[in-house]
């Protein structure tokens, strides 16, 4: 049954709204001729890990400003639980965004046009893993969240990059109007939950138990995050329980099976299997990615039959971890799946991230805390 909040009728009138603050902002640039282009734009963001007000132009001086503002509803003691379990839960948190949250985005066969249209698959898979693992650390991570914190400036940047590309694929021609419009607020809201709702459920299947507080904070660090990133309020529910239907709403109407969200797909499982050095975890990419999404969606982004055996079996018993006889269930082991995290994330840090990026940033705290090791440490 259809909560009467969030009807088809609703939503369809959400994928004709986008985020007028930001467009706005972008617009004004382009109008009085101070940036030459979006990609201009957006490679003068990425390139700047802070931002200073004095020296940006008029028209995103008022943008940053506004845009910095917590909600009046936000709390910070639930942030900070929130930020808590992010730091307990470890690398299976990298792990939930990369196999459940980003495969979850994929299936979304309108929303996925604006990536495949932007995207050269390999080049921009990469930073995409990358600079997505980034915002979720910066914005999980203790501070991420306070005023002038790496997760408000990073939801800011990322939501002034959403109205560039909103502007470039605009001029492009290239876009349907039966997709809604590009970056819309439906799929705005779809991709925030992936963050939250697809994580928390994803965290649970690799063997994480949350109470039930823990969850809510984790799911209110997200939802402030959302509100940042100028996602209608209408579409940030109060408690997880609402935000669940939510999600279930939107992804029963946006998933379907294409070729885009399928190339994404196969381009994400291919760029994990390179970063992550050697072939011991092989295969466990596709494998946790049907693990956690289902096989249902799994089809729709035709991830590749599941080797159980060689993905999981097999590293479990080259790293001497005895598992119990017949213990099939419990293949997908908590501990497996941390160390291909932790793996994962050490890869991560060593990526490039090209010269006009700044490297990987993991704060001491979280670093330690996960036993990732540094470049420094992997040379």
């Amino acid at each position: 049954m259809t909560d009467m909040r969030w009807t088809n009728e609703f939503l369809d009138s959400m994928r004709q709204q986008c985020d007028a603050p930001a467009d706005e902002a972008v617009r004004s640039l382009f109008a009085q001729g101070q940036v030459g282009s979006a990609n201009e734009l957006m490679r003068q963001l990425v390139a700047h890990e802070t931002v200073v007000a004095e020296q940006l132009p008029a028209p995103l001086r008022g943008y940053f400003e506004q845009s910095a503002r917590l909600p009046s509803w936000a709390d910070k003691q639930l942030i900070y639980e929130g930020q808590a379990v992010f730091s307990r839960c470890g690398s299976l948190s990298i792990v939930a965004l990369i196999c459940a949250a980003l495969p979850t985005c994929y299936a979304g066969a309108q929303g996925v046009q604006v990536l495949h249209l932007t995207a050269r698959l390999e080049t921009d898979t990469k930073r995409r893993i990358v600079e997505t693992a980034q915002m979720v650390v910066d914005v999980m991570g203790h501070g991420g969240l306070e005023p002038d914190g790496w997760g408000v400036r990073d939801a800011q940047k990322v939501r002034l990059m959403h109205a560039a590309v909103r502007h470039l694929i605009r001029q492009s021609g290239q876009w349907k109007p039966e997709f809604g419009e590009p970056i819309n607020q439906e799929d705005m809201a779809g991709t925030l939950l992936t963050f939250s709702v697809v994580t928390i459920r994803a965290l649970v299947k690799l063997g994480y138990t949350l109470e039930a507080r823990e969850a809510q904070a984790y799911y209110h660090a997200w939802r402030v995050v959302g509100y940042i990133m100028g996602v209608d309020e209408r579409l940030l529910p109060e408690n997880l329980e609402d935000a669940e239907l939510l999600a279930d709403a939107i992804f029963k109407r946006v998933f379907r099976a294409c070729p885009e969200g399928q190339a994404m797909t196969k381009a994400l499982i291919e760029q994990v299997e390179h970063i992550i050095p050697g072939d011991l975890f092989d295969g466990l990419c596709r494998t946790l990615i049907r693990h956690l999404v289902g096989d249902d969606v799994a089809e729709l982004l035709a991830v590749p039959p599941a080797d159980w055996t060689r993905a999981l079996i097999k590293p479990l018993q080259l790293l001497g971890w005895v598992m119990d006889e017949g213990d099939e269930a419990n293949v997908v082991n908590a501990r497996l799946s941390e160390l291909f995290g932790r793996k994962l994330l050490e890869g991560v840090v060593w990526v490039s991230r090209g010269n006009e990026r700044p490297p990987f940033r993991i704060p001491e705290q979280l670093r330690e805390a996960w036993k990732v090791r540094s470049r420094e440490q992997q040379l």
